[in-house]
This record gives structure tokens, C-alpha cells and sequence, in this order.
């Protein structure tokens, strides 16, 4: 753990802003530092700017009073503008991210900045013109890094992800019922279509009815054309929004998919969760469970089981290589999950059913 610094003097009621400008599940994983923020400084205005596309991951989110999007790829213009905009707006701005862009905005916007720095010649002037800082160390999960923002700024660490407020929609299953969600953001983190075909018949004989989910992508709904041909599966992907995709996770009995933001939600809503993980260093990335994390993630091993987490690894020689898939390219394979056996995966459910 981080050495925790003297307390940030704030405002009675402070403005506080946090740059989270990554992908879905990375914002998702942002959520205990700012319930940190939240529970430290209950009167406080707390703000997040993302890109306008991971905003949804957010939607609802108790602890937060506002979101504030840009492009997820802005032209110079715009970024100057929404510089100008922000600037000291805020009594604290945190960036999540040492990369000069995020660590910019915090810096115009907060009287007080923090953030994480590299060990590089920009990390010494982001350092200089921050109010505090941490070195930025690479080995450490993603949920950590935030806790050790905490730590600089001086308040107690609450590590809780927290999902979208779930909303209801029409077409919800009615009882008891599984979520798989098998389409990953990269082909080289997909396992086997024939895989999940299996899973989804396992569960259906153990009396769950199936719900599939998916984003809206035409690739993404191709892929799921093949993959449920013929299946009996209830088909939601490309239906719901974020909040409503929490409200289905949160009822359901199981939830197995690969690593994905979907399956960092499904862990974040406490329910039980089987993700399936290939290449991926569980050790940084994998599903953080809802009510923290009671001992590290291991590299690779057969089943982890963490809280509301049941981690479903084939742990070969090379894993976890942390390279885009066995032809280091995002559509390239991954032989770890090709070989990954369906029987494997339905000991972590038969676990967290249990």
C-alpha cells in the first residue's frame, strides 16, 4: 500500500473533478476512487470528464453530481476550447492517467492538481506543475492505481466499484436465468463458438433460461449470428443501454463472458461472475469484486475464486503474455482460450451456483 500523505485542505463545499479519459471498463474501474472522493467530502460537487462514448458506464452513479464528455478523438480546437472552459473551475482536479493529455486537463482545471507521473523527462514537468503526485507503476492492478491516488491526496480508501443505477425494459426474463455475454471489444480475447454453444446447453439443463447479450456493432452482431445459430438463447444484444444492462446483471443467477467491460460490470453489481481470460494479466486487469479485493490476483492458475469472482484460466507456459494473441495482432487467436475445455468452465459455474 501506498504511504498515505497529510489530508488535501479543501473548501467546506469543494468542486472536484476526475479525468478518466480511457475505455469503458477502465472508467468503470475509476468508481472506488471516486466513492474515496464521495465519502471524504459528502457536500462536495464531484465531476468526471470522459469521452462522450464511455459516459453510459456512469449514468446514474450516486457519487457522482455531473459528467463532463469530449470526443473520444478531438481536434486540437477542441481540446483548447474544453481547456478553456475548465479552467479553475474545479478546487481539485485528479487525472487517473500519467499521459499528458489527461494530467493537462487536471492541471488547468483544479486550483489543486493530482496525478500519477512516469519516470521520464515530461513526468518531471507534469511533477513541477502538480500540486501532488505518485510515480506511476505499471504492475499494479487498474483498481489499485486509483486507491493509490487516494492515498496522495489523504483520505481513507473505499475500494467499491460501482455500477450504472439499474434501469427495468420490457422483455426482461422472467425467472431464475444466466447472462452470457460473448463477444469481446478484440477477436484475440474470444473464446470458441462452439464453447459457448456447450455453456449455453449446460446451463439451460441445470433449469436457467439463457440471455445473451452483445453491443450494437454489426460486426459484433455477425459474430453473434454465428455463434447462437440454432441456439436456444434469448437474444438482448444491441437492445439495452447500460443501465438497463445493469439491471439484468443484477438479478441474474450466474453471468459468464470473456474479459470485457461487460464482465467488469456484471462483477461490479455483486452477483456471481465466471470470466474467462486468455492472454489478459489478471493480476491488472481482472474483474475487481464489488466489495474489494481480499487478496491479490494470481498471474494464471485453472479457477481463482475472489469474492463474487470465479476467474477461468487455461494456464499454459506463456501465460499471461500481455501480447495481442499468438500473432501479436488484435485479430489474431489465442491458443490459451482455443484449448480452453467447456468442462473447465462449467466447474467455476457449478462453484458460484453453488
Amino acid at each position: 500500500m501506498n504511504a498515505i500523505e497529510d489530508r488535501i485542505e479543501l473548501p467546506g463545499r469543494p468542486r472536484i473533478l476526475v479525468v478518466a479519459l480511457r475505455r469503458l471498463g477502465d472508467v468503470l474501474l475509476t468508481t472506488p476512487l471516486i466513492r474515496s472522493l464521495r465519502r471524504a467530502w459528502p457536500e462536495a460537487h464531484i465531476a468526471a470528464l470522459v469521452f462522450a462514448d464511455t459516459a453510459g458506464i456512469l449514468a446514474g452513479n450516486p457519487d457522482l453530481d455531473d459528467v463532463v464528455t469530449m470526443p473520444p478523438r478531438p481536434t486540437a480546437m477542441q481540446s483548447l476550447a474544453l481547456g478553456a472552459r475548465l479552467w479553475r473551475q474545479y478546487d481539485l482536479a485528479i487525472s487517473t492517467q500519467s499521459g499528458d493529455r489527461p494530467a493537462g486537463f487536471a492541471i488547468v482545471a483544479g486550483r489543486l492538481s493530482v496525478a500519477p507521473v512516469e519516470a521520464r523527462f515530461s513526468g518531471k514537468i507534469k511533477r513541477a506543475l502538480l500540486h501532488r503526485s505518485i510515480d506511476y507503476v505499471r504492475a499494479l492492478h487498474r483498481v489499485e492505481q486509483m486507491l493509490r491516488l487516494a492515498d496522495a491526496i489523504g483520505i481513507e480508501r473505499v475500494p467499491e466499484t460501482v455500477a450504472p443505477k439499474p434501469q427495468p425494459f420490457e422483455g426482461a426474463p422472467a425467472g431464475p436465468y444466466a447472462v452470457i455475454h460473448a463477444a469481446p471489444f478484440f477477436r484475440y480475447k474470444q473464446w470458441t463458438a462452439q464453447g459457448w454453444r456447450d455453456l449455453a446447453a449446460a446451463l439451460s439443463a441445470r433449469g436457467l433460461t439463457v440471455v445473451a447479450t452483445g453491443g450494437p456493432a454489426m460486426d459484433e452482431r455477425r459474430y453473434l449470428d454465428d455463434v447462437w445459430q440454432g441456439v436456444n438463447v434469448t437474444r438482448l444484444d444491441g437492445k439495452l443501454n447500460w443501465p438497463q444492462l445493469t439491471g439484468l446483471l443484477s438479478k441474474a443467477r450466474i453471468y459468464v463472458g470473456p474479459d470485457t467491460s461487460v464482465t467488469h460490470l456484471a462483477a461490479a453489481t455483486g452477483r456471481p461472475t465466471v470470466p474467462i481470460y486468455g492472454p489478459t494479466d489478471p493480476r491488472l486487469w481482472a474483474p475487481w469484486p464489488s466489495l474489494g479485493l481480499d487478496k491479490p490476483w494470481l498471474a494464471a492458475g485453472s479457477i481463482q475464486h475472489r469474492g463474487n469472482v470465479w476467474l477461468v484460466q487455461n494456464p499454459l507456459p506463456c501465460m499471461p503474455c500481455q501480447l495481442e494473441g499468438c500473432e501479436r495482432r488484435l485479430d489474431s487467436t489465442s491458443v490459451c482460450l482455443d484449448e480452453l475445455p467447456v468442462s473447465r468452465v462449467m466447474t467455476a459455474v457449478g462453484l458460484a451456483l453453488a
